[in-house]
């Protein structure tokens, strides 16, 4: 036979025993990651369920209240944006869902958020007074740690508003800001090339110089919707209103100081009020929630991402 068709055996019994346990090894692996594989994913679905169910409970029950009569809470936390959780849009929604709810008795915003956009603020306000005008329903609203700037303009629109003796009230103002770095460019030696069609288009562009007029023109735009600002205040405090020169001023007071300049009626917190106001103690939650399922997705996306990044970033080492 032509040697260079000739096959090399392993010459011992022993070396083909080797072999077959490297490659039974190899199959024991193989058989363990299919297990382990089909187990992580029965465990995500499981985890997926659950999680559906935890969230289905609380947020079908959020509107739907017993036999008796109860109180609507609306919760504005945080920024009041389009993007955020206190967005116009989701604040309205509750609030009319809970107009139309005949079990209601009155509505609870429940306030705990720095401000944010007047624009949509303006459009909360002015839905509570539409609301109001097709239904006698009460509206108060009770300001735990934070109520200030487009928060107590929201708040403005209540019947009452109620605070902690403690709680942090006002800032009725308006800001723009921005940053200036014409002086740090200079220093590096950056020159900054900007092109507008328009004479006063880049007037907020903070890599340029300031022009006196324009920024005369922002100061002007920012008055205005202040006193846009101080006279809804005015029209949803009326006479409540000790006012002084500080009061429009941005500045916040405590609980306490509010009372006595009639930004707020009283100290109460809102299981109180509902005892107080509702003789009741029953109260239903109609802020407006998240998706659950997008949540769901949202929330294991982030997970899986996490996780394939520390597998692929990970050191290539395995142990055996």
């Amino acid at each position: 036979m032509d040697n260079q068709n000739q096959v090399d055996y392993p010459s011992s019994n022993k070396e083909w025993k080797l072999i077959e346990k490297v490659v039974t090894g190899l199959q024991d692996e193989q058989r363990k990651s299919r297990r382990w594989g089909i187990f992580f994913k029965l465990a995500t679905l499981v985890y997926v369920v659950v999680i559906a169910l935890m969230l289905k409970s609380p947020i079908e029950g959020s509107t739907q209240g017993g036999a008796e009569p109860y109180a609507a809470i609306i919760e504005v936390n945080g920024v009041i944006a389009a993007a955020q959780d206190a967005s116009a849009d989701n604040i309205i929604t509750a609030l009319r869902d809970a107009f139309e709810d005949e079990q209601v008795l009155g509505v609870v915003l429940r306030i705990n958020s720095p401000g944010g956009s007047p624009v949509q603020s303006g459009y909360v306000y002015d839905e509570i007074k539409r609301l109001k005008a097709t239904r006698e329903l009460p509206v108060y609203a009770v300001i735990s740690d934070l109520g200030a700037s487009g928060a107590y303009y929201i708040a403005a629109a209540a019947d009452e508003i109620y605070a902690d003796k403690a709680s942090l009230v006002g800032s009725i103002g308006v800001v723009g800001s921005g940053f200036g770095f014409t002086e740090a460019m200079e220093k590096f030696g950056i020159e900054r090339r900007l092109y507008t069609s328009g004479e006063h288009k880049g007037f907020l562009d903070p890599f340029s110089p300031e022009n006196p007029d324009e920024k005369k023109f922002w100061k002007g735009v920012l008055k205005v919707t202040h006193n846009q600002f101080i006279e809804q205040v005015r029209m949803g405090r009326g006479d409540r209103l000790k006012e002084t020169p500080e009061m429009f001023s941005g500045l916040v007071w405590s609980g306490e100081q509010a009372l006595d300049m009639g930004l707020i009626d009283g100290l109460s917190s809102t299981s109180q009020l509902v005892r107080t106001k509702f003789n009741s103690e029953e109260m239903v939650n109609f802020t407006r929630q998240p998706d659950p399922w997008e949540s769901i997705v949202q929330k294991l996306g982030a997970s899986m991402g996490a996780g394939l990044a520390t597998v692929l970033t990970a050191p290539n080492l395995q142990l055996h």
